[in-house]
């Protein structure tokens, strides 16, 4: 009884916190002038249904599913896509995400043919030091087995408080016996900045994967490790990026744009506007900025590219944005549950709403299709005078498609012979660094290596043809050698093996010129509208 009193005193309290906060009926969210009588009315009604239901239904009800799983999600589904509902554990993650630390082991782990393996531990983190590589499947969690769990509870199993000790014992190839590895639990950072170094002489490169409360100063960080005042260029990679903190939006944007300008503003039906400027400033970080970009990249990712292009500070290189312009305010709510809801619209400094439209598709259309509009729906000018466009996304100065998988590297995915970036190591790659190589970062992959491979696809009869493999040869060995590094060495050596055949970083770095002369233009434009003379960066 009391699970049950729990979730319909939570359900009413939503229901009216979203009553008040933007109508429960159609799907949009807009001013209504109901009296309380009706927010009583609709309250009643939802609480005469459930009680209908829960005396009347075939089966036992499960309150607390019927009211976390479909009223409230139901309910918030009919605002907007973003609005949502995070029972107690969804809750923690979203917590830690934003913290940027948690308490653990430090490696990603994810399901393989009903195992659970692990992907990549983070360099320097407990499982890195302890000796665990990508590619061990776990097999035990102290004494507990995990033939039976899955990839959640056994990342569940490793986490613990600080100090703690967990022994995990895996399985690797190469190894006829299961390895034991006794592993002290430590605060796992979850950095934001998952990689900053010079991709040549003069470019730097920052790759940025998310907005949680550590970003404003790990990116501080990374620009002094680069002597960022003495580049010719930066490429900031945001590819992938789903956003985070607004406020930490904001603290990235100050970074590279002037002192004083307008960063972004948002406004909602009962919030009202609020505009965020530059306090800083670059403070001498005049580098060239190019700024890479893909439709899955979101929210605060925007956010910064949308001020960066409006104030012609950098240009924009990739796909086109996920097109996410709602701010959502999360609210704690009792028993550890929380909920974000929509109260604002964010407009970038040249007055441009980014979100793409959700009214007229379904969820499923807008989460996975992601069209952008025919036509803009609104046309804007950037500093310089160039014409920006709104309401689909942030649309790159320079459009580079992300390359198409051929069939064939599409096979070698699906049948695990090699892992995509950042999620592992695949069969190939574990079979070769069974064999106990040798491996320096000298390390290339040659005609034996190549041999090796193409006994591995005969013995796991994985088909392909003498043409095949030459056409997909130099991207075979490249995708080799990443897993190699990524397994000897770590993530970022593994990443940055990536990088030297990515066309989107390629054009990048070629486009650093044109973002150059963007900036002084715009400087020159902007000091003749003033008036004063100009100071060029």
């Amino acid at each position: 009884m009391k699970s049950e009193r729990r979730g319909i005193i939570i359900a009413i309290g939503v229901l009216l916190l979203s009553a008040v906060l933007g109508g429960i009926y159609g799907p949009n969210v807009r001013a209504t002038a109901a009296s309380a009588d009706d927010y009583q009315t609709a309250v009643r009604d939802f609480t005469r249904v459930l009680d209908v239901v829960q005396n009347n239904y075939t089966d036992q009800v499960d309150v607390d599913k019927a009211v976390y799983q479909g009223a409230i999600p139901g309910m918030l589904r009919m605002l907007d896509p973003h609005s949502s509902f995070f029972d107690a554990k969804q809750f923690s993650l979203l917590r830690e995400d934003q913290r940027g630390k948690y308490y653990g082991v430090g490696m990603i782990v994810g399901p393989r043919e009903n195992h659970t393996v692990v992907l990549a531990p983070y360099a320097g983190a407990p499982a890195y030091n302890a000796g665990i590589r990508p590619g061990d499947v776990i097999i035990k969690v102290d004494d507990k087995s995990t033939a039976q769990l899955s990839t959640t509870e056994v990342a569940d199993l490793l986490k613990g408080p600080k100090g703690t000790v967990v022994k995990i014992t895996v399985s690797r190839e190469g190894y006829p016996e299961p390895l034991v590895f006794t592993v002290t639990r430590d605060e796992i950072p979850r950095h934001s900045v998952d990689i900053a170094f010079l991709l040549k002489p003069g470019i730097g490169y920052i790759r940025l994967s998310g907005f949680n409360e550590t970003t404003d100063r790990e990116i501080a960080e990374a620009l002094k490790k680069l002597d960022a005042t003495s580049l010719d260029g930066l490429i900031l990679d945001m590819r992938g990026n789903p956003g985070g903190l607004l406020n930490e939006a904001v603290a990235v944007a100050d970074m590279f744009l002037d002192k004083n300008q307008l960063i972004v503003s948002h406004h909602g039906r009962t919030s009202p506007e609020r505009r965020y400027y530059a306090v800083r400033g670059n403070q001498g970080m005049t580098a060239p900025l190019v700024i890479l970009v893909n439709n899955n990249s979101a929210s605060a990712t925007e956010i910064v590219s949308g001020a960066v292009q409006d104030h012609d500070r950098g240009l924009i290189v990739g796909e086109t944005t996920f097109g996410k312009g709602l701010v959502q305010t999360v609210t704690p709510l009792s028993e550890n549950t929380g909920l974000a809801l929509t109260t604002a619209r964010y407009y970038t400094p040249s007055g441009r709403l980014i979100q793409r439209d959700y009214k007229s598709v379904s969820l499923y259309e807008y989460h996975y299709e992601r069209k952008v509009p025919d036509r803009p729906t609104e046309v804007r000018l950037t500093d310089s005078g160039r014409q920006v466009t709104g309401g689909g996304g942030i649309t790159p100065d320079i459009v580079v498609e992300a390359p198409k998988l051929t069939k064939f590297q599409q096979l070698l995915f699906r049948d695990d012979v090699l892992f995509p970036a950042e999620t592992g190591v695949g069969g190939f790659t574990r079979y070769f660094l069974g064999t106990k190589p040798t491996v320096t970062k000298d390390f290339e992959v040659d005609d034996n290596v190549m041999r090796m491979f193409r006994e591995y696809l005969s013995k796991h009869n994985v088909r392909y043809t003498e043409p095949e493999m030459t056409e997909n040869q130099e991207w075979i060995k490249r995708k080799v050698k990443q897993e190699v590094f990524m397994s000897v060495f770590n993530m970022q050596e593994g990443f940055k093996v990536l990088l030297e055949g990515d066309p989107q970083v390629q054009k990048a770095v070629e486009a650093v010129p044109q973002a150059r002369a963007l900036y002084q233009n715009a400087h020159k434009i902007m000091a003749q509208r003033m008036g004063g003379s100009v100071d060029q960066p």
